[in-house]
Parts: C-alpha cells; sequence; structure tokens
C-alpha cells in the first residue's frame, strides 16, 4: 500500500471550514500539502499555508488536531492520503495565491464537493460541533 504524507490547516469560523480549489481542479480540499524533504510537520505546515493562503502561522500557536487516513483522491485504488491536522493562528487576509483558484468556507452539507479524507475530517469537525 502506497502512503502520501500531507499535513493540513484546520480554521473553522461560523460553522463552516476554510477549504481550497486548485486551479484546474474541480474537487475543494483541506489547505495543506505534502512535506519536503527533512521539513516538520510545523514548517510543513507554515510553508504550505504561506504558498497556498498568503498568510503567516504565528508558529507558538500551532496545536494538533488529528490525523486521518482514506482513499486518495484522484490515485489508483489503495493509494492512501494520511492527513495530519493542525490548528494555529494567523497574520494577514487569507488570499489565493497563484496555485489556488478559489477560496472557499464549506458546511458539512458540502461533503459532495470534498475528497474522501476531508469527508473524515468534515464528520470528526461535525462530532465536535464545529460544522453546520
Amino acid at each position: 500500500m502506497q502512503q502520501i504524507d500531507k499535513i493540513a490547516y484546520i480554521e473553522t469560523r461560523n460553522g463552516q471550514v476554510l477549504s481550497t480549489r486548485s486551479r484546474g481542479k474541480t474537487k475543494y480540499y483541506i489547505p495543506g500539502g505534502k512535506r519536503e524533504v527533512g521539513e516538520t510537520d510545523e514548517q510543513t505546515l507554515v510553508r504550505e499555508v504561506a504558498e497556498e493562503l498568503d498568510v503567516q502561522i504565528e508558529e507558538s500557536t500551532i496545536a494538533y488536531v488529528g490525523t486521518f487516513t482514506a482513499q486518495a483522491d484522484g490515485h489508483a485504488e489503495g493509494v492512501v492520503v494520511k492527513m495530519t491536522c493542525y490548528r494555529a493562528a494567523y497574520v494577514g487576509v487569507l488570499k489565493p495565491t497563484s496555485e489556488i483558484e478559489e477560496i472557499r468556507w464549506l458546511n458539512y452539507e458540502d461533503q459532495d464537493m470534498i475528497s474522501p479524507v476531508d469527508k473524515l475530517i468534515f464528520r470528526f469537525l461535525k462530532e465536535r460541533g464545529e460544522l453546520e
């Protein structure tokens, strides 16, 4: 079994979770991405959030949320993604960067627009009362 190791940024507000849609894609994904060689989870989170959302994570506020594993969207059967999720405060104004076409706040009913691993995260956040 092949596993894709990703780090994700969880930001909830008013019963919705921050999601992004990359250029040329139809689905929305929780912001984040793959670790570069030698990076820690925290370094990956800071880099990916800056690259995708043009804001700076306040490193002292990074807090682990959970790790979720599911079939990787758009990959062959048996390829799974392991998404390790964190929250953190940020400085700046959220805006899409060159690789992101759209930023959108999604709620629990928007599951037809997201990947399998994001569905697990949405369910987790719904059970905690963070998603409507």
